[in-house]
């Protein structure tokens, strides 16, 4: 089995998957991998299966180092980091490439892979992000706008009488009362917010076939009344990294960089997918 952490900065993403898909899925809080109570959750979390590999993308830079020890500490392995310079499955067309997230990268993979070339991936996140593989097959960049929770906790926090509310579909678009009247306007009014900028790549990508999907926490829900939207999978980031942890078929994730000392004969020859 191989294990998959999609490190973002409010949850890490776990994943367990085999050489076909994704079967597990759970999120922790990132901040727990700082006081040293994860082990015991994916200890939990993988069970009796046997950890092969594993492999991650970060844009918490300060955690990174702490899910490598964690990893090997409990399963001699060596997690796959998703860079530029390991990315497989999409190339990239983009001025600096180290800038991109490396969450959008395994994205721009697995899209590629499941829905071919051109596609965007639309990812319902603390932001909401785009991102583009155009025919060619290469990453070429995308778009970021506040996500649905930022916009409406913003609304709440700056203004004296606008409540904190809980973002659901709401079938009017006339709002009969205050949380009504928020709720039409970031649900439906980010529905024409994700429609117009889809819109946008269309033209300018010059081609009427652009499937688009969607992940992320308010996916579902925002997709249940956009048709634009092809798919929803909630698992496509992990998913976006089992394809890049496979296509390197012939790395020994058993052999560790943070413990160079144990790189032996017997370690790579015990190490398989």
């Amino acid at each position: 089995m191989i294990l998959l952490f999609d490190i973002g900065n409010t949850n890490t993403h776990l994943g367990l998957a085999n050489d076909r898909h994704v079967i597990k899925q759970a999120d922790v809080p990132t901040e727990a991998w700082l006081n040293g109570g994860v082990k015991d959750l994916l200890l939990k979390f993988a069970g009796r299966q046997t950890v092969e590999g594993a492999a991650l993308c970060s844009v918490v830079p300060a955690t990174t180092p702490l899910v490598l020890k964690a990893v090997w500490q409990l399963w001699k392995v060596d997690p796959l980091e998703l860079t530029p310079k390991t990315l497989r499955g999409v190339g990239i067309d983009y001025p600096k490439p180290k800038t991109i997230g490396p969450d959008r990268l395994a994205n721009a993979v697995a899209a590629r892979h499941h829905f071919g070339a051109p596609s965007v991936v639309v990812d319902f996140g603390t932001a909401v992000t785009f991102d583009v593989v155009n025919g060619a097959g290469n990453y070429i960049g995308g778009i970021i706008a506040p996500g649905l929770a930022a916009m409406t906790d913003y609304l709440h926090e700056k203004t004296a009488l606008l409540p904190r509310i809980q973002i659901r579909e709401i079938s009017s678009a006339i709002g009969k009362s205050t949380e009504q009247a928020m709720l039409i306007g970031a649900v439906q009014g980010y529905r024409g917010l994700i429609r117009g900028l889809l819109a946008e790549l269309r033209r300018e990508l010059k081609t009427r076939r652009l499937p688009v999907i969607a992940t992320g926490g308010y996916a579902k829900l925002i997709a249940s009344k956009l048709p634009e939207i092809s798919a929803v999978r909630a698992d496509l980031t992990l998913e976006g990294l089992r394809l890049i942890w496979q296509a390197h078929g012939s790395r020994n994730s058993r052999v560790s960089n943070l413990k160079p000392k144990t790189r032996n004969s017997k370690l790579r020859t015990n190490e398989s997918h």
